[in-house]
C-alpha cells in the first residue's frame, strides 16, 4: 500500500561532511547522501546552508575561481537528481553584481528554482553583509546552461499532492520569518538549510525556535544544520538536525559528529491541512499575493511510515507528563463543579454510586470541589439505587468507597419502583431495551427529585467515549445539571482512578479504588448468573481503547476510515488483528453517527483534553447525517 496516499510524505535532512571552498568534493559527498536518502524513501532532501561550497568561506565567495566552479558542481548536483527533491546551498552573482545566498531546488535533472537569504546576521560573530545581498522581495529570472528558472522567496514547489517552501537559516530567527507567508501561501512543509554554530545553550533555543514556528504556522519544519567540518576558527557548528510537526519535534540528530549524519521523518501533511481548517485564526489570517507553484513532477511512494502512534492517545506515555497531566484533569473538573456551584447558589451534591470506575471519579472531583469551597464532605448526598442487575460485588465497592471518604450513602432499592412502571406501561417484564432503560430512568428521577428535596445539583458520570458511541440511556444517565465527566475518555478515567489510588488516596481508599478498577466494566442492568456479570460492556460494543483511539484520530486528526484502520493496525499490533480492527471500526461509526441526537442534547461540563463532544463547542454535527458511504468503505478494507 502506498502510505502517501494517506498523506504521509518522508523528508530527509543531512549535515555532509564539507570540504571548505571544494565544491566538486562537496558535490559527490551530497550525491552520495542523496541516494542513501533516496533509497530510504524521502521525497524531498535537505542539504546545509551554502553546502556546494561551505559556509565558512569568507572572502573567497568573491572569488570568480570559487563561484564558477560552485555553479559548475551546481549543475552536476541538478543533472543527477532523479524523483527525489534535492535542496543544495550555492552563492550565486546576479548580472546586476549582487551576490546572493540560495538554497537551489533540485529534480529530474534539472533546477526548479531558487529561493535567496533574506535576513543576513552582521552582529557578534556574524558577518554576512560583508558578502551577500538581501534576496527579500527580488525576482530574478535565470536562463542558461543551468537552466530556466526563478530566483525568489515567495514560490512553492509541489510534491505528493502537497506543496513545501524554503527560508534560510537568519531567515527564521528574524521578527518576520518569511516561512509565515509561505504557510499562508500553502505550503505544508518549511524546509530550512542553515549554518548555526553552537553556544551553550543555543541548541535548547533552536529547537524552540523550530518547534513553535511549526506550531505558530501549523506546518511542518526541517532544519538542516551545517556540520562540524566547516571551519573552527572563531566558532564551532554542529550539525544540528531538526524535524518538527505543528509544536512537536519528531526527530533530531546529535551533534558535534564530524562524520556525515542524516536521518529521515515522516509527516502527516492531510493532518495538516485539517488542523488548519479547524483553526479560523491560521484560515482567517491575511494571505500574501499568490505564490507561483512550480511542478517538480516527483511523487515518491512510501511503503511503511517510521511513525509510531501510541495505542492510548489520550494518556502520555511519560510517567512524568502524566502525573501533571492528572492533576491538571482533576483540578479542571472540580474546579468546573465549584463554580457551577456557586453560580446554582447550592451548598450539596447529589450523586449516584454504581461501584464503576466512571462513578467513582466523579466522586472524588466531588470531594475536591466541596474542599475547594470549604464544605465538608457530608455536604455529598450519595445514593446508591440498586436494581435486578445490581452485583453485590460493586454493592460492596461502593458501601466501601463512602466509609473510606467520610460520606454518607444512602440506599435506594429500584426493584418495585421499576416493576410498578413496567405494570403500568403494560410491559411483560421481559428482559428487553425497555426492562432495561427503565432503571436507568428511575435512578435518574431519584438523583433529581433528592436534588430538589436537599437543595443540591445532580452531578453526571457518562464519560467521553460513552458519549462518542450514545452508550447511555437517552434522558436518563444521559442527563445531569453538571457532567464532569462529559470529556474524559473511558481510557484515561481508568488511568485517573489508578493515579489518585497511587499519589493521593488513603490506604482503605486506594484498596476500595483498586477493586473498582479490578471490576469489568458493565451496566449492571440484566440479573446476574450465580454471581457473575452477565453484561460486559465491551463484548457488546467494543473495547473501549479501541474506540478512543478511533475517536481521536476521526476528531482530532481528521482521518477518514482507511487511513484509521491503517494507523490502527499499526498501534494495536499484536493485540487485536485486522478483522477485530475492522469490525470495531464499523460499529464505532455506525454508532457515532445515529447517536448524535443524544450529543445534541447534552448538559454542561467541563471541557479537559483537545477533543470534546459538546454540541455548544467543538463537535456540531445534525442528528440525521449519512454514514452509509463511510460504512461501505470499512466493508472494502480487508
Amino acid at each position: 500500500m502506498d502510505l502517501s496516499r494517506l498523506g504521509f510524505l518522508r523528508v530527509g535532512v543531512c549535515a555532509p561532511a564539507t570540504k571548505i571552498a571544494d565544491p566538486e568534493a562537496n558535490a559527490s559527498t551530497i550525491l552520495s547522501v542523496y541516494k542513501r536518502l533516496c533509497e530510504r524513501r524521502a521525497a524531498v532532501i535537505a542539504t546545509p546552508e551554502l553546502s556546494l561550497t561551505g559556509y565558512s568561506c569568507e572572502d573567497l565567495f568573491h572569488s570568480d575561481d570559487l563561484l564558477g566552479r560552485s555553479r559548475e558542481a551546481l549543475i552536476q548536483v541538478a543533472a543527477s537528481t532523479s524523483k527525489a527533491i534535492l535542496v543544495v546551498g550555492a552563492p550565486w552573482r546576479l548580472v546586476d553584481g549582487r551576490l546572493l545566498n540560495c538554497a537551489f531546488v533540485c529534480a529530474n535533472g534539472r533546477i526548479l528554482g531558487a529561493v535567496p537569504k533574506s535576513a543576513h546576521p552582521n552582529y557578534d560573530e556574524f558577518y554576512e553583509q560583508r558578502w551577500f545581498s538581501s534576496g527579500a522581495k527580488l525576482v530574478a529570472s535565470i536562463s542558461g546552461e543551468e537552466g530556466h528558472f526563478q530566483i525568489r522567496s515567495d514560490q512553492l514547489f509541489s510534491v505528493n499532492d502537497t506543496h513545501f517552501a524554503v527560508e534560510i537559516c537568519e531567515d527564521l530567527w528574524a521578527p518576520e520569518p518569511p516561512s509565515t507567508q509561505h504557510a499562508l501561501a500553502g505550503a505544508s512543509v518549511v524546509v530550512n538549510p542553515s549554518a548555526s554554530n553552537e553556544l551553550v545553550a543555543k541548541a535548547d533555543y533552536r529547537r524552540d525556535l523550530v518547534r513553535m514556528q511549526s506550531a505558530r504556522c501549523i506546518c511542518a519544519y526541517a532544519y538542516a544544520g551545517a556540520g562540524p567540518t566547516e571551519s573552527s576558527k572563531d566558532v564551532v557548528y554542529g550539525g544540528h538536525l531538526l524535524g518538527a510537526e505543528n509544536g512537536s519535534i519528531i526527530v533530531e540528530s546529535d551533534r558535534f559528529n564530524l562524520d556525515t549524519t542524516e536521518l529521515v521523518f515522516d509527516i502527516d501533511w492531510k493532518k495538516l491541512d485539517h488542523d488548519r481548517s479547524r483553526n479560523t485564526t491560521f484560515t482567517q489570517a491575511h494571505r500574501p499575493i499568490a505564490y507561483p507553484i512550480i511542478d517538480t513532477d516527483t511523487h515518491v511512494d512510501l511503503i511503511q511510515t517510521d511513525r509510531r502512534y501510541t495505542a492510548h492517545p489520550f494518556v502520555p506515555d511519560d510517567e512524568t507528563e502524566f502525573d501533571a497531566r492528572a492533576q491538571e484533569i482533576l483540578s479542571i473538573q472540580s474546579t468546573g463543579l465549584a463554580r457551577r456551584m456557586l453560580a446554582a447558589k447550592v451548598e450539596r451534591l447529589v450523586l449516584g454510586l454504581s461501584g464503576g470506575l466512571d462513578s467513582t471519579l466523579a466522586c472524588l472531583v466531588c470531594l475536591d470541589a466541596l474542599k475547594l469551597l470549604e464544605l465538608p464532605n457530608s455536604a455529598l448526598t450519595a445514593l446508591t439505587m440498586p436494581g435486578p442487575g445490581t452485583s453485590d460485588h460493586t454493592k460492596k465497592s461502593v458501601q466501601l468507597l463512602a466509609k473510606s471518604s467520610d460520606f454518607d450513602l444512602t440506599e435506594v432499592p429500584i426493584d418495585a419502583a421499576v416493576k410498578q412502571h413496567l405494570d403500568d406501561v403494560g410491559h411483560d417484564g421481559t428482559a428487553d431495551v425497555t426492562f432495561e432503560n427503565s432503571q436507568a430512568r428511575e435512578r435518574t428521577q431519584i438523583l433529581f427529585d433528592t436534588a430538589n428535596k436537599v437543595g443540591a445539583i445532580v452531578v453526571g458520570t457518562g464519560d467521553l467515549s460513552e458519549l462518542a458511541i450514545g452508550w447511555c440511556t437517552f434522558n436518563a444517565d444521559h442527563m445531569s445539571n453538571y457532567n464532569v465527566n462529559v470529556s474524559v475518555p473511558k481510557t484515561m478515567i481508568a488511568y485517573l482512578v489508578r493515579w489518585y489510588a497511587q499519589h493521593r488516596a488513603s490506604v482503605a481508599l486506594n484498596k476500595v479504588l483498586q477493586r473498582v478498577i479490578d471490576t469489568p466494566i458493565t451496566p449492571e442492568l440484566l440479573p446476574s448468573v450465580d454471581g457473575r456479570f452477565v453484561q460486559e460492556t465491551e463484548a457488546l460494543v467494543g473495547p473501549y481503547e479501541l474506540h478512543d483511539f478511533f475517536l481521536y484520530h476521526y476528531l482530532r486528526t481528521g482521518a477518514d476510515a482507511e487511513k484509521i484502520f491503517h494507523l490502527a493496525n499499526s498501534a494495536f499490533e499484536g493485540i487485536h488483528d485486522g478483522l477485530t480492527i475492522q469490525k470495531w471500526l464499523r460499529v464505532f461509526f455506525q454508532r457515532f453517527f445515529e447517536q448524535q441526537f443524544k450529543r445534541t442534547t447534552l448538559p454542561p461540563g467541563p471541557k479537559v483534553g483537545t477533543v470534546s463532544l459538546s454540541p455548544r463547542g467543538d463537535w456540531r454535527m445534525p442528528d440525521e447525517a449519512e454514514v452509509g458511504a463511510i460504512l461501505s468503505s470499512i466493508d472494502k478494507l480487508l
